[in-house]
């Protein structure tokens, strides 16, 4: 790995958990929570496609001569955590965890990928993906609000309830692999603020699509 940034194994551990555990939860999810058939089977093909990136991940690692699960272990605990802290308690909840929870994290790990080399900036990108996961929980929270809108302000909760999980398993991380924590401040350069602001700008994108206020 002596051409790639200190850190690439630490960033292509954390997405290879987090793309096992994603297709883990939305499997779990589709079967407690999806109130049809079709929605389990819609549910199950975006964990099918979670999958798939956890091997694309699995075998860059192995490529690099870097033992997987070496990589993946220092983040069990902090995203077993968020999971946790996190455990949708239906369906709407689960939906919006998959678009809004799930898409500030892979934002970060995005920008960290823009210190990377080529090659492995190209597979992040691959593997963080949207694999219509945006137009699933969009639609269908959008025809829930729509059919009862009193449903917006416990799911605009809930969705900002996210955004303080997802910072803080981010500072879970940072403080157990410095090198990964590096590659984001690296990237972010001189201007982290501007990075935080693209962060916001883009989760504000998700709230109004899903026809929720951002709020404080």
């Amino acid at each position: 790995m002596s051409d790639s940034p200190a850190g690439v194994a630490d960033l292509l551990g954390v997405l290879a958990y987090a793309e096992l555990t994603a297709f883990l939860r939305l499997a779990e999810d589709a079967t407690r929570h999806a109130p049809s058939l079709g929605d389990r089977a819609a549910l199950g093909d975006l964990a099918a496609a979670e999958y798939a990136h956890f091997r694309l991940l699995h075998d860059r690692l192995a490529s690099l001569e870097v033992d997987p699960e070496e990589a993946m272990a220092p983040f069990v605990g902090p995203l077993d955590d968020w999971h946790t802290q996190t455990a949708p308690r239906d369906w709407l909840e689960a939906l919006v965890k998959a678009y809004i929870g799930t898409g500030i994290a892979l934002d970060f790990y995005r920008e960290a990928a823009a210190r990377v080399d080529a090659a492995t900036r190209q597979l992040v990108e691959e593997v963080l993906a949207d694999e219509g996961r945006s137009q699933f929980a969009v639609e269908r929270v959008l025809a829930a609000l729509k059919e009862d809108p009193t449903q917006g302000g416990r799911l605009a909760l809930w969705a900002r309830r996210m955004v303080g999980e997802t910072l803080s398993q981010g500072r879970q991380v940072a403080a157990a692999r410095p090198e990964l924590a590096k590659l984001l401040v690296d990237a972010a350069g001189e201007d982290i603020t501007r990075m935080f602001t693209r962060l916001t700008e883009a989760h504000g994108r998700r709230m109004a699509a899903m026809g929720l206020t951002p709020g404080p």
